[in-house]
């Protein structure tokens, strides 16, 4: 198994730069994405358990499902694959400290309530599709210079109802580990809740609700114990913070927050009116202190009171302590809790008429911005189920609380952001952050570089729901023209068939055996596909060059020879007697004739004059 360091290229594409940090089950890695140019965190998973193959198949399974989480604060996954027997992820590098090192810091309260608000918007995102992140802490938060606090370790072993976790293998942090965690059974969304409880506890006192000499005993503490209030450490907390972290971190899932919804609506009730106090708040406040009373002065007996007077008067005393103490007894352990219905998924005139019904009344009604249908009850505070009764003097006076309701307020609706000329995955981004969602349709376009958005649909500044599909019209370039078939027609049809199609001819000649004025060879070739206006070269042929035959009539015989040859012709020499003296030697005549045109290399026949032979002289005696 190859092993990853500093100066590998991963799947030879991730060049790694440098060690970001080491885990339990990963190495981090800074890499540069030599493909699309950017930086990113790669986690590289340990070699002993790359080595598992049931392990290794659950990682990547697992990373698919965290795959799909594009959301603002949690990180993003690109990539995931093998290299050479090592498995990765890549995800979005994210440069800024880790909510961890800003708690060590110090925070403020409107801070700290700030940045856990960001987590749980993450972690809502994450729950709404099934993923239970299972390790939220502090340390896997990271805080970008713009104030945006970004969820880490999304789906590494923790997509879904994770069977590595149920292993009981791997474990989240025991300071920030819910109590059914912390005992081995099932986890839940409602399980990162009460870890953000514990780093919203741990955000605004500094220190995290408790602490041990080994991870058995915080555990054990987790299950059994209470936390001290925030306001007891900060005095800066208000009272409607404590209530909230004290509800986050009931020991039993239902009397906690039931969704991520519930406990942003909470937070930004508490920053709204600081002084409010949430449900069963006196359960978590301090005892009054004890006051010291001065003695009253004993008035002074009579002297002349007599002992069974002072009888009398003790046993009376004790008679009246007793029954006292019983009524006291009796009123203590009287049952002071109720039954509340559970109307959350109704809508809000059925959630008030059954609450009536069983003789609550409804207190707060929030309203937020959710998918959920306009109305519906998104959460009920007191939760359905045992609740207790709000008493004063020794539950003697006794009612029923009344009912907090989280109500849908619809997903509302915003401005669709310009998109036009960014590139596709910034338009994508950008309406994501605006509460869209996102389809995309590719055209062609001469005038937007091909990638780059061209306009969308809704178009900029449109009002519409959000949620709502916004369509991104990304260009795919200009639309290409296929190249005619142009060999072996004539130049004039060519050159009309190049303009036809909106491109450019170019003519060229060259001599060929082909006739003259037939294209013998294209660029591009027939079939291709060009941009409009591009130029198309074609080379048309000029025919055969000719040879003029020269007059070699009268030259003497070599001139003749070397006329024809001069003039790219093969010369034939044929004699033919003549009596004329003159004319001996030389050319007497030729074919073809002086001044035709003929190919290259013809042969001309050159008649050359030689002497006639003498006649025999007739015998004298004849």
């Amino acid at each position: 198994m190859t092993e990853v360091g500093e100066g590998s290229v991963v799947d030879g594409r991730y060049r790694v730069l440098s060690r970001l940090g080491s885990g339990g089950m990963a190495d981090v890695w800074l890499a540069e994405d030599t493909h699309l140019q950017r930086r990113v965190a790669l986690k590289v998973l340990h070699r002993r358990y790359a080595q598992d193959r049931e392990f290794v198949e659950r990682f990547r399974r697992e990373a698919e499902s965290a795959a799909g989480l594009q959301h603002p604060n949690v990180v993003a996954v690109f990539d995931r694959g093998e290299f050479e027997g090592t498995y990765y992820i890549a995800m979005q590098y994210v440069e800024g400290p880790t909510l961890k090192s800003l708690i060590d810091s110090g925070l403020q309260p409107d801070q700290a309530v700030s940045l856990i608000r960001q987590v749980l918007e993450g972690a809502r995102f994450a729950h709404r599709r099934g993923i239970v992140h299972r390790d939220l802490k502090p340390q896997n938060v990271i805080v970008d210079p713009e104030g945006k606090a970004v969820v880490t370790d999304f789906g590494i072993a923790r997509a879904g109802v994770s069977e590595i976790t149920q292993t009981g293998s791997v474990m989240g942090t025991p300071h920030y580990l819910s109590p059914e965690q912390a005992q081995g059974m099932e986890v839940t969304a409602v399980s990162d809740l009460y870890s953000i409880g514990v780093m919203l506890y741990e955000a605004l006192t500094g220190r995290v609700p408790f602490e041990g000499e080994s991870a058995v005993a915080v555990a054990m503490k987790q299950v059994s114990q209470t936390p001290q209030r925030p306001s007891s450490i900060n005095p800066a907390v208000s009272p409607a913070l404590d209530a909230v972290v004290m509800r986050a971190l009931e020991k039993e899932p239902g009397e906690r927050f039931q969704s991520a919804d519930a406990f942003i609506a909470a937070l930004d009730a508490a920053l709204k009116d600081p002084g409010a106090l949430g449900r069963e708040t006196a359960a978590f406040a301090p005892l009054p202190p004890v006051v010291a009373v001065p003695e009253e002065a004993e008035a002074a007996e009579p002297e002349e009171e007599d002992e069974s007077r002072r009888r009398r008067l003790f046993w009376a005393m004790v008679v009246a302590a007793a029954v006292i103490g019983i009524l006291i007894g009796l009123l203590a352990t009287r049952d002071s809790s109720t039954r509340v219905p559970s109307v959350t998924g109704n809508p809000l005139n059925v959630a008030i008429a059954l609450l009536d019904q069983e003789g609550f009344s409804v207190g707060t009604i929030q309203r937020v911005e959710r998918e959920a249908p306009r109305n519906e009850v998104l959460e009920q505070d007191p939760v359905a189920g045992k609740a207790s009764l709000d008493c004063s003097f020794l539950t003697l006076f006794c009612s029923k609380p009344k009912v907090t309701l989280t109500v849908s307020n619809g997903p509302g609706s915003g401005e669709v952001p310009a998109t036009a000329g960014l590139s596709r995955e910034e338009a994508e981004e950008k309406l994501e952050k605006a509460g869209f969602k996102v389809r995309v349709q590719s055209v062609n376009s001469s005038s937007v570089e091909a990638g780059d958005v061209v306009h969308s649909e809704p178009s900029a500044g449109s009002t519409t729901t959000h949620g709502s599909e916004v369509t991104l019209f990304v260009s795919a370039g200009p639309k290409l023209v296929k190249v005619p078939v142009l060999v072996g027609t004539q130049r004039s049809v060519a050159v009309q068939q190049i303009r036809g199609r909106g491109l450019t001819p170019s003519v060229a000649e060259e001599e060929s055996s082909t006739p003259a004025g037939e294209v013998i060879r294209q660029s591009p070739s027939a079939g291709g596909q060009v941009e409009p206006g591009s130029t198309v070269t074609i080379v048309v042929s000029s025919g055969r060059k000719q040879s003029k035959v020269p007059n070699v009539i009268g030259k003497l015989r070599s001139e003749a020879v070397q006329a024809v040859r001069a003039a790219g012709l093969t010369p034939t020499v044929e004699e033919e007697e003549t009596e004329v003296p003159g004319k001996v030697g030389r050319a007497l005549d030729q074919f073809p004739p002086p001044g035709q045109k003929v190919e290259p290399g013809t042969e001309v026949t050159i008649i050359v004059g030689k002497r006639a032979a003498a006649l025999p002289e007739e015998s004298e005696s004849e």
